[in-house]
């Protein structure tokens, strides 16, 4: 990947996404600038390597590929702002803001650039992520592909429908944090009935990453699977119907449609003044 990369928005996922980036060996940190307003917070960034800058058109100027990934309230400032450097022949933008529209970006930008959504999540870090990206017609297929190929070296990727994105803002981006928690808790049982902390941790996070990889690699149902370890009157089945019987689907599926409610209202809200740096 030859391209020069700016991350306007040095927070949590951006700088998640540039160290992932870098990790996958696809662009070197040197081709990456970083933004934030306050730049000191970026020290350890710049230490590894990456460009840190805190003049947002700066960092556009430098690059092709501009990735926002700012709080939601802050976004219409930040284009409005990053707009002139914008050359509709040369660059492309990626927004990682949540139920900000394709056209509300390009009407605060106030040019035709091609302009894409991602949704990814923090397992960029690592190249695990799961990457809901869309786009309006006006996006060729060299755009999409380009998209395709920075958020595919950070784990998986689908394009879906525009209306679909803030849906996977709940089950994707929020998603890591519901299945990290029920990481935790299957550790919490475990220390219950024997392990040290460190040791359940290990071996719930395992048997979690297994679990996924037999439905990814496998193409298969999950109940498929439950069935190949469910057996008559056995430890597994009473171990998954005490747990229904106290809600555990119905707390995820509500988990995860209370967050696609919320992610909704976020792009509604404007940011005040003195709103919180990113």
């Amino acid at each position: 990947m030859e391209d020069r990369v700016a991350i306007i928005g040095g927070g949590n996922l951006g700088t998640a996404i540039a160290r992932g980036l870098a990790a996958s060996g696809k662009i070197s940190a040197d081709r990456i600038t970083i933004t934030r307003r306050s730049i000191h917070l970026l020290d350890g960034l710049k230490q590894e390597g990456f460009n840190i800058e805190p003049d947002n058109l700066t960092a556009v100027r430098s690059a092709r590929v501009v990735l926002v990934t700012v709080r939601p309230r802050q976004l219409d400032a930040v284009l409005r702002e990053i707009g002139p450097a914008l050359d509709e022949d040369k660059h492309i933008l990626i927004s990682t803001v949540s139920n900000a529209s394709v056209a509300e970006i390009k009407h605060q930008l106030g040019k035709s650039i091609p302009v894409l959504r991602a949704m990814p999540n923090i397992a960029v870090a690592v190249g695990e992520s799961m990457t809901a990206l869309c786009s309006d017609e006006s996006v060729g297929l060299e755009a999409k592909e380009e998209a395709r190929g920075i958020f595919g070296t950070l784990g998986q990727t689908m394009f879906i429908t525009e209306e679909q994105m803030t849906p996977a803002t709940a089950l994707c981006a929020c998603g890591v944090a519901f299945f990290l928690r029920a990481i935790r808790a299957a550790a919490q049982g475990g220390v219950e009935v024997g392990f040290h902390a460190e040791d359940a941790i290990r071996l719930a996070a395992q048997t979690a990453r297994g679990a996924a990889t037999l439905l990814l690699e496998g193409d298969t149902h999950p109940e498929t699977q439950i069935d190949k370890v469910t057996t008559p009157m056995g430890v597994t089945i009473s171990g998954l119907n005490e747990m229904e019987h106290h809600g555990f689907s119905s707390a995820m599926i509500r988990g995860i449609v209370t967050s696609a409610e919320k992610a909704t209202k976020l792009y509604r809200e404007k940011e005040n003044k003195n709103g919180e740096d990113h």
